[in-house]
């Protein structure tokens, strides 16, 4: 099992634990469509993509419908994630941010130890992202999407959003029809940046896989 020490400071590098190299599954998919209720199922440790965003004051983000566009990649640290996904595959330790949706800003940050763990599931909007840098980097990885209706992904994410309170209601309904209707194009990105196209039984598979032979 990993453990997962909370609120450590950020700062110097965690020390290395020396347990080999490790596989990670990038399991990317839309908003909604179930990627860390699959990665908690998993037993395998979870690492939250989506703990990388830049804060709501970063002076780059891009814009949409009067707001921030977080569905846009430019929301979002892809460096940071890259670098703490390589070390957590080579070193089984990582400093890792927190962050708050709610209030678009990071809160803290917690050291993740893998431990013996031989797999790490990284999940996320943005995992296809870093398919390309994580490949370059010569980790031992999949990627795979999670493909399923995006009008139940549309209800799943509404309901999901509003009992998180994640956003104003206005909000989470402008968002929702817009991520609806984008959709097809994050499915076909996704595949193109290097994922392909699962069910939710086939990702469990690739996990299960991954775990029976871990560097291979």
């Amino acid at each position: 099992m990993a453990a997962d020490h909370p609120t450590t400071p950020a700062g110097g590098a965690p020390e290395a634990r020396g347990r080999g190299s490790r596989t990670v599954i990038l399991l990317a998919g839309a908003s909604g469509s179930g990627k860390s209720r699959l990665a908690a199922a998993t037993g395998c440790p979870r690492l939250n993509l989506d703990d990388f965003y830049h804060d709501g004051d970063h002076p780059d983000l891009p814009h949409t419908l009067g707001i921030v566009d977080w569905d846009d990649p430019r929301s979002w640290d892809g460096e940071a994630a890259v670098a703490v996904v390589v070390a957590l595959c080579r070193t089984g330790v990582a400093d890792v941010p927190v962050y708050d949706i709610g209030h678009n800003r990071r809160s803290g940050h917690r050291l993740v130890d893998l431990q013996d763990a031989p797999v790490l599931v990284a999940e996320g909007v943005f995992a296809p992202e870093v398919v390309g840098p994580l490949r370059a980097s010569g980790v031992a990885m999949d990627a795979v999407y999670l493909d399923r209706s995006r009008t139940a992904t549309l209800l799943r994410r509404f309901l999901r959003d509003v009992a998180e309170r994640r956003k104003p209601l206005p909000v989470l309904v402008r968002r929702g029809l817009a991520l609806w209707r984008a959709e097809p194009g994050i499915r076909a990105r996704a595949l193109a940046l290097g994922c392909r196209p699962v069910s939710m039984a086939e990702a469990t598979r690739a996990v299960k896989a991954a775990r029976s032979d871990p560097a291979g």
